[in-house]
């Protein structure tokens, strides 16, 4: 079994701006310099993928929406300190990850039962009822793994990163980043094999 059909249900989470490299480049420019339009458009920008990354880490939707709103506020600040010779994608998911980290000790210190996606109120289509409910086993799934399998593999197949990008991001090294990869996707893969007793 590959994870192709899972990837693709979990991709299609959340929308994303269609920002090309050059002018992302002149938005944390000019957002760095304190134009508050182009913070506001980098905002913009990031936000549909940094809180699909959020609400993937954590179980709680409050709590994503609080991470990520914590992390743009993280990121106003050290914008004056940003070196821009320093890729910006991975800078920012470094700021998220450590803002999902602190959020989810927080959730285990809490010690909630945790509940997985919103269930959409509509009438369903043929074929509709299965896809929420390998939806919900894709994101108990992911839920499951260790938070540092789970940091890993979403920063790769669902953000895309490189693993160069994950290793800034991180401050893990490569191979290790690559080891949880397919850790996580063993893991999936097993979970998943189990759950549609393939």
């Amino acid at each position: 079994m590959t994870l192709s059909r899972p990837l693709q249900l979990v991709r299609d989470t959340g929308t994303e701006a269609d920002v090309s490299r050059e002018p992302r480049s002149l938005l944390v420019h000019a957002a760095k310099a304190g134009d508050v339009r182009a913070f506001a458009e980098l905002v913009d920008a990031y936000y549909a993928r940094c809180l699909r990354f959020a609400l993937h880490m954590l179980s709680d939707r409050s709590d994503a929406e609080e991470a990520v709103q914590d992390t743009f506020v993280r990121l106003h600040r050290a914008l004056p300190k940003y070196e821009e010779r320093e890729a910006f994608e991975p800078w920012l998911f470094r700021i998220l990850a450590n803002r999902c980290r602190t959020a989810g000790a927080r959730e285990r210190r809490r010690a909630e039962v945790v509940e997985y996606g919103d269930v959409p109120e509509r009438p369903s289509a043929p074929g509709h009822d299965n896809a929420i409910a390998w939806r919900e086993e894709i994101g108990l799934a992911i839920a499951a793994l260790p938070t540092d399998q789970r940091e890993a593999f979403l920063m790769r197949h669902v953000e895309d990163l490189s693993y160069e990008d994950m290793a800034v991001a991180t401050g893990a090294g490569v191979s290790a980043l690559k080891m949880r990869v397919k850790r996580a996707c063993d893991a999936l893969r097993l979970r998943l094999t189990e759950v549609s007793g393939e």
